[in-house]
């Protein structure tokens, strides 16, 4: 046992009693000549004090042999000495490991020496103290006695409570010199540090690629073993990480503890909030070297990459199409078998991934994040937006090669081009009826099942299709869009414009 001098309280090993020896008020017996300031330190290399007066003089007393680098302490300057020659003195006997300093080596003796008495019954696992000992077997118990008060989320310690809690205060205490980012816990600083420097000390032996942190490589050798430990107990879906593991489950119970400040909007993981937040920002900071096309996210921007390389290495085995990446894949077969896992809660619609399920919402909420600047129309989603500002520039790059007629975005024309093919791929189930494309098969549809989702505010009447709304919504407003270039007839909708414009063509 190590006791203490001053209060005769014992500890298990000496790093324990030194820890605690700082708790005492200490006497500071060595002074500065130039400054006045104190110092406790007794070596016989402190007597001096040559290294705190060279903070003065900017003078370094001591000077490698070899290198001739120059340093303040001698004890500094034996590190590369030692480092050139291959000397080291602080060498373990027990397993040979060697030390650049002598307190490291203490320290590692000490993992040796100390007798590990508390064992866990169920692992085998042994501890010096009975407090880690305690700590391990809640691993086992799935004890959480420490429990945030906002969103009711426990945890094993104290001190994973407190890095927790600073998600809801907001509180980033460890802030980069380098750029001012700032984090919640000294460790994520570290590993951010390392961007700035370049260090990335974690090479992945397989394929020579390297990691700022052990964790990141870990996670990243699984894409060699292709192996998936973490099972959801609910849905069986396998992931490579348990953190991958933690986010999905989140789907499940709903829980979402990212909240957006700007607008409210929760996220299960910090990722996808930092995602969401450059919507508001307008930042986009990943951009394709190719067309300078720049994205929110660096997945979204690897996808586009393909775009310009042509590689489309995931096909589809039943009908042959080809994919950018395997999550489009997955997206695409769901047409095939039927599948629809996301569904929503409020109406009971259910869609083959969850992009179109949130788009989706965004009708039963009114949410709309994408506005266009020239006219401050809104939209659900962003592709919209996109194919709504072509309005405005003229720009119609897909052209029909059939009779020349261009559209605003590829989609437009794969169905215009099945006018001249004939192509009905969409078949109602009902009544064996085809359609060129899914939109009218949805909305013929709703003549089976009665469906009318879109409803007028002002009398409550409900529409099949979004149009026919538009359409009656002008009897309560009395506005007229359509209006025939050739006469000033006012028409109620394009359609009927359309028709009219015929009469002066015949």
């Amino acid at each position: 046992m190590h006791q203490c001098n001053d209060c005769s309280k014992e500890f298990t090993h000496a790093s324990f009693l030194h820890r605690h020896k700082r708790s005492h008020p200490v006497e500071n017996h060595y002074e500065c000549k130039q400054c006045g300031k104190t110092f406790s330190c007794h070596h016989e290399e402190y007597s001096n004090l040559p290294f705190q007066d060279s903070n003065h003089t900017g003078q370094s007393s001591y000077e490698g042999i070899q290198c001739g680098k120059d340093f303040a302490h001698h004890s500094y300057h034996q590190i590369p000495e030692r480092t050139k020659s291959g000397e080291n003195h602080n060498e373990y006997k027990q397993c040979g490991k060697t030390f650049r300093h002598h307190n490291h080596l203490q320290k590692y003796e000490s993992t040796h020496t100390v007798e590990r008495r508390f064992k866990c019954k169920q692992c085998s696992k042994s501890f010096t103290l009975n407090f880690n000992l305690k700590m391990h077997e809640r691993i086992h118990t799935g004890e959480k006695p420490y429990e945030c008060e906002q969103c009711g989320k426990a945890f094993m310690r104290v001190s994973h409570l407190k890095l927790h809690e600073r998600n809801h205060t907001g509180e980033k205490p460890y802030e980069c010199k380098q750029c001012g980012k700032a984090f919640t816990c000294n460790s994520r600083l570290k590993i951010h540090e390392r961007i700035h420097t370049r260090g990335k000390p974690y090479e992945c032996k397989l394929c020579g690629k390297a990691f700022t942190c052990n964790s990141h490589l870990k996670i990243h050798g699984v894409v060699h073993t292709r192996e998936k430990p973490y099972e959801c107990e609910q849905c069986g879906k396998a992931f490579k990480s348990r953190s991958y593991l933690k986010i999905h489950e989140r789907n499940h119970t709903g829980e979402k503890p990212y909240e957006c400040k700007q607008c409210g909007k929760a996220f299960t993981c910090s990722s996808y909030l930092k995602t969401h937040e450059r919507i508001h920002t307008g930042e986009r900071p990943y951009e394709c070297k190719q067309c300078g096309k720049a994205f929110t996210c660096n997945g979204n921007l690897k996808i586009h990459e393909k775009t310009h390389t042509g590689g489309k290495p995931y096909e589809c085995k039943q009908c042959g199409k080809a994919f950018v990446c395997n999550r489009f894949l997955k997206i695409h077969e769901r047409n095939h078998t039927g599948e629809k896992p996301y569904e929503c809660k409020q109406c009971g619609k259910a869609f083959v991934c969850i992009s179109y399920l949130k788009i989706h919402e965004r009708n039963h909420t009114g949410e709309k994040l994408y506005e266009c600047k020239q006219c401050y129309k809104t939209y659900f989603c962003n592709s919209h937006l996109k194919r709504h500002e072509k309005i405005h520039i003229g720009e119609k790059p897909y052209e029909c090669k059939h009779c020349g007629k261009a559209f605003i975005c590829n989609g437009i024309l794969k169905v215009h081009e099945r006018i001249h093919t004939g192509e009905k791929p969409y078949e109602c189930k009902l009544c064996d009826k085809a359609f060129s494309c899914r939109s009218h098969l949805k909305r013929h549809e709703r003549i089976h099942t009665g469906e009318k989702p879109y409803e007028c505010k002002q009398c409550g009447k409900a529409f099949l299709c979004k149009s026919h709304l538009k359409r009656h919504e002008r009897i309560h407003t009395g506005e007229n869009h359509y209006k025939c270039k050739q006469c000033d007839k006012i028409l109620k909708c394009s359609s009927y414009l359309k028709k009219h414009e015929r009469k002066h063509t015949a």
